[in-house]
C-alpha cells in the first residue's frame, strides 16, 4: 500500500475514533462540586437528582462537597476542571449571583467560567420572627423598626447570603433600617431565632417550615409573586404592603466554560429528566422547593437579571464582603 493512501487511511480512523469517542460520553464517573456542607440547599439538590441523572448518563454521579467563601471556593474549584462534562456544579443563587454583584475580586465569574445548565428549583424567602417579639404583621413590623431606628436584629447565615441582602432590600423599600446579625450557616441563626437572642430574618421557607408548624417561629409573610401551598394563610410580602420584595433562593447546575454540543445536550437532558421524575418534584416539594427545570438559555438571561439586581441592592446598602 503506498504512502498516500495510508495516510488518509490514518485520518479516517482518527476522526472515527473521536466521534465514538463523543458519542459514548460519559465512560467514567461525573463529580458534582457543591460548594457547600451536607445538610444544605444545595446538597440536597444535587443528592436528589443524581440518581436519575445517573441512570440518563449511565455512569456514577458522585457529590464532592467544598465549602467556603459563601460558595466561592466550590466554584473556583469546578471552574479550573476540564470542560469535558465530567465535573458539574451545583449552587445557589449566592453561587450564580450575589458573589459576582459583592466581591469584585471574586475568583470566578458565572456568565465567563461556566456553560450554564439549568436553573434546577427555586423557593421563595419567609419572613420570621422569634415568638415573642412583638409585631403580628408586616405593617406592625415597619412601625415598629420606624420607631426603634437601628435596634431590631435581623439574623442571616452570613455576609451575602440571599436572606441577608433580602433584608437589606426589605430596608431599602421601606425606608427603615436594622441591624444585621451574621451567622456561620442557617442553623445557628435559626437556634437564636427560636431561642429570642435575633429579633427577625428572612429565610429560606424550607430550611424553617417545621419551627413556624411548630410555633417556634412567626411567619409574617413569603416573598413570593402567591401564597405558598405550604402556609396559604401567610401573605406575600406585597399583599402585606411592601412592593419590589418578590424574591426566591434557587439551585442551580453548570459546567465549566466550553463542553462540547452534544456533551452539555446529554447533561441538560439528563438534568431534565431527574427534575421530571415525579417522586423527586414530590421530595423537592416537601422541601419547599417548586422545580423550574429551566433551559441554559432561560438561565443565562435570567442569571444577568439576579446578577442586576443584586448588584443594585449591594451598591445602594454599601454591603461589601468580609
Amino acid at each position: 500500500m503506498s504512502a498516500w493512501k495510508i495516510i488518509p487511511l490514518a485520518m479516517a480512523a482518527a476522526l472515527f475514533a473521536g466521534a465514538a469517542g463523543a458519542q459514548t460520553y460519559p465512560t467514567r464517573p461525573v463529580t458534582v462540586v457543591v460548594p457547600f456542607p451536607p445538610g444544605g440547599a444545595s446538597d440536597s439538590t444535587a443528592r436528589l437528582m443524581a440518581p436519575k441523572m445517573q441512570e440518563a448518563l449511565g455512569q456514577p454521579v458522585v457529590i464532592d462537597n467544598r465549602p467556603g467563601a459563601n460558595g466561592a471556593t466550590g466554584a473556583a474549584h469546578a471552574k479550573a476542571a476540564s470542560p469535558d462534562g465530567y465535573t458539574l456544579l451545583v449552587g445557589s443563587v449566592g453561587v450564580f449571583a450575589i458573589n459576582p454583584a459583592l466581591n469584585p475580586a471574586l475568583s470566578y465569574q458565572p456568565k465567563s467560567d461556566f456553560d450554564l445548565l439549568t436553573v434546577a428549583v427555586r423557593t421563595p424567602n419567609i419572613l420570621v420572627t422569634n415568638p415573642n417579639f412583638p409585631a403580628q404583621s408586616v405593617k406592625e413590623l415597619v412601625e415598629y423598626l420606624k420607631k426603634n431606628p437601628g435596634k431590631v436584629t435581623f439574623a442571616s447565615s452570613g455576609i451575602g447570603s440571599s436572606d441577608h441582602l433580602t433584608a437589606a432590600l426589605f430596608w431599602q423599600n421601606t425606608g427603615t433600617t436594622g441591624i444585621h446579625v451574621p451567622y456561620k450557616g442557617g442553623g445557628p441563626a435559626h437556634a437564636d431565632l427560636m431561642a429570642g437572642h435575633a429579633d427577625a430574618s428572612f429565610q429560606n421557607l424550607g430550611a424553617v417550615a417545621g419551627y413556624i408548624r411548630a410555633g417556634k417561629l412567626k411567619a409574617l409573610a413569603v416573598t413570593a409573586d402567591a401564597r405558598h401551598p405550604l402556609f396559604p394563610d401567610v401573605p406575600t410580602m406585597k399583599e402585606a404592603g411592601v412592593d419590589g420584595l418578590d424574591v426566591y433562593s434557587w439551585q442551580a447546575a453548570a459546567a465549566p466554560k466550553g463542553l462540547p454540543a452534544d456533551v452539555k445536550a446529554k447533561l441538560v437532558k439528563a438534568a431534565a429528566q431527574s427534575l421530571a421524575d415525579p417522586a423527586i418534584k414530590a421530595k423537592f416539594n416537601e422541601m419547599g422547593f417548586d422545580v423550574v427545570a429551566s433551559s441554559p438559555e432561560e438561565f443565562a438571561a435570567f442569571q444577568a437579571s439576579e446578577e442586576a439586581r443584586w448588584r443594585k441592592v449591594v451598591s445602594e446598602g454599601k454591603i461589601a464582603a468580609q
